[in-house]
């Protein structure tokens, strides 16, 4: 996996948009203002957002990421040996989870997700 990888799979995301907001060279991708996905400067792997806690204490412990430093509990960091399958999975579960998270009239003005 590469960072350019990450923004192929982001950028067809129906209004994901790509910034740096801190400067620098991250790559966060947002949905609706919300983040959720993030590479960052170190660029050793992808941070995503997970649906709680314990999610990501168990993908933790079961080797598929580690602690996403910076973020809540709740996000892991997916290191660029990942598996694809498993890095397209998570960034769409992350896309999903902050574009559920928005008001019913900020998803209502995103078009529907394919394959989501």
């Amino acid at each position: 996996m590469t960072r350019d990888l990450v923004n192929d799979i982001c950028k067809d995301f129906p209004g994901a948009e790509v910034s740096d907001p801190w400067g620098g060279g991250h790559d966060a991708w947002k949905v609706g203002g919300k983040m959720f996905a993030c590479v960052g400067t170190v660029d050793d792997g992808v941070s995503v957002k997970t649906p709680d806690v314990e999610t990501a204490a168990m993908l933790i412990e079961a080797g598929v990421g580690r602690r996403a430093p910076y973020f809540h509990r709740s996000w892991i960091k997916l290191p660029w040996e990942a598996d694809p399958e498993e890095l397209h999975h998570r960034l769409g579960m992350s896309y999903d989870i902050v574009r559920g998270g928005l008001t019913k009239k900020a998803q209502a003005a995103l078009p529907p997700r394919e394959g989501g």
